[in-house]
């Protein structure tokens, strides 16, 4: 016996394929919502944390700042106390040049000389005097250049005849002169027999 099919299987097969599509659409439609759910969480996690991070950041920042202020505070404090010291010592160091310039003057200048007159202007000294020859200029010149602890670069600014008379009859050829000559700070002093050798052997 021959059995045939008289219901509408198109219908159906089309109806089954459209159940299926809309259950693939919903399927997909929750898989992305989920995966909009999950991106969004992350991108706010993530913008969190770079919160937390700037905020740290800037808190330390902060205290660097502070720690920078109080550095520059310290140093311009020292740099004042410094300049002090030096103040101090630079008024110490005028106080007692005039006294070390009269001491170096009347250790270095040679029989012969009478100096007239002496002007100081910051460091260098202007001294004017009387000679009886040129020889006795040139030893001043030369003891000053080189013996001396106070005085340094001396320079001859004139010389010239100059005649002294003592009475009506008596006249004296004599030479007035004037030289400069820079003040200088001392050399510090090495300690005591830290250049001396070693002893000399007895001899038997």
């Amino acid at each position: 016996m021959i059995l045939i099919n008289l219901l509408p299987y198109r219908e159906e097969k089309r109806r089954r394929r459209k159940a299926a599509f809309i259950a693939g659409m919903g399927i997909a439609a929750a898989i992305g919502a989920a995966l909009v759910v999950a991106i969004y969480a992350l991108l706010q996690y993530l913008t969190a944390e770079q919160q937390r991070r700037n905020q740290y950041l800037g808190t330390e920042i902060a205290a660097l700042e502070i720690q920078i202020k109080d550095i520059a505070n310290l140093r311009a404090e020292i740099e004042s106390l410094k300049s002090r010291q030096r103040a101090v010592e630079d008024l110490q160091t005028d106080r007692n040049t005039p006294v070390h310039l009269l001491k170096e003057l009347v250790r270095h200048v040679p029989e012969g000389i009478y100096l007239t007159s002496i002007r100081q202007a910051d460091k260098v000294v202007t001294v004017n005097g009387i000679a009886q020859t040129n020889e006795r200029v040139s030893e001043f010149l030369r003891n000053t250049s080189r013996n001396s602890e106070w005085l340094e670069k001396p320079e001859l600014v004139e010389i010239k005849a100059a005649n002294l008379s003592t009475n009506s009859r008596d006249q004296k050829r004599l030479f007035d002169f004037s030289l400069r000559v820079s003040i200088k700070a001392p050399a510090v002093e090495a300690p005591a027999g830290a250049a001396s050798g070693p002893a000399p052997a007895k001899k038997s």
